[in-house]
């Protein structure tokens, strides 16, 4: 994985602080133009891996990339799944069985075997692959690494218990996809001791990690300790908990953590995509001259 990860919280007005903010962003991103834009403003600051919710939107932003196979040639999109409100609509209009007849890949009748019997058996793990499916349909040529599952799902299955639909998870995108499963959710100790307890050695997961403690279930300091006694491929996400740090200090903080490997953020300006990418190579570049 990359050093630096480019996420698209702000393509689809999600903000943690600010109303206002979220409103301003849909306007400014209402067109696919806009998004593509500042996707390359991120390359241009070295940034080659889009990490992504499966909105409707992102297969146009797909499609624009398959169109230009030279000018993407080295780029990476990791996506992350389910898009909770896509589901949930779905679910309220058509119904559960109508959801699956949308959203499973090709033809549903010819998958009915498959997804119907695991419908009225409640084989959930049936169920979860056709989806997984239907949501990387998007992704068709496109460098897809690492696979998400994102935390409404992680932490709800954790909650219940249920850790033989996240190991399942992590067999089946390895298996169908060749990819590595990546872990999205608000408890990284508690899923880390779990996901361990379940022989899952060494997993991507992907957290909120920042000064604030903002969004980190369990406390600043039961993250630091994990991160320095356990093994995991870390990645810190709301680095900036929403807002409410100075960039700098919030920066220079994740970056001094062990076990960080990479660091996820949004932006939509150029020079807050520059700004923050500068300040992750200066204190990375920092800890290493402290390191020798």
């Amino acid at each position: 994985m990359d050093r630096i990860l480019f996420g698209d919280n702000q393509f689809f007005a999600v903000n943690h602080i600010s109303d206002e903010k979220s409103r301003a962003q849909s306007i400014r991103f209402k067109d696919d133009e806009a998004i593509i834009n500042t996707l390359d403003i991120a390359r241009d600051a070295g940034l080659n891996t889009f990490m992504c919710t499966t909105h409707d939107r992102i297969a146009n932003i797909c499609d624009f990339i398959r169109a230009n196979p030279d000018r993407y040639s080295n780029y990476k999109i990791f996506p992350c799944m389910p898009y909770a409100h896509k589901y949930a609509n779905a679910v309220t209009e058509s119904g559960i069985a109508g959801t699956l007849k949308q959203y499973v890949p090709g033809n549903f009748f010819g998958s009915l075997f498959k997804g119907g019997v695991a419908y009225l058996s409640k084989d959930y793990v049936s169920i979860m692959e056709l989806l997984i499916d239907a949501e990387m349909k998007m992704f068709k040529g496109i460098n897809t690494p690492v696979i998400f599952l994102q935390n409404v799902v992680t932490d709800l299955l954790l909650g219940l218990g249920m850790m033989d639909i996240l190991t399942a998870f992590h067999s089946y995108v390895e298996k169908k996809y060749n990819a590595e499963a990546g872990f999205i959710t608000m408890n990284m100790p508690m899923l880390l001791e779990k996901l361990e307890a379940a022989g899952i050695q060494n997993p991507i997961i992907c957290s909120s990690i920042n000064l604030a403690g903002f969004r980190m279930s369990g406390g600043k300091e039961l993250y630091e300790s994990v991160l320095k006694t356990k093994t995991v491929r870390a990645i810190a996400m709301q680095v900036l908990a929403g807002g409410a740090i100075n960039a700098k200090d919030a920066i220079k903080y994740v970056c001094e953590l062990p076990n960080i490997q990479s660091i996820l953020f949004g932006a939509s300006s150029k020079a807050n995509i520059t700004q923050t990418v500068n300040y992750i190579k200066e204190f990375d570049k920092e800890g290493e001259l402290n390191f020798k």
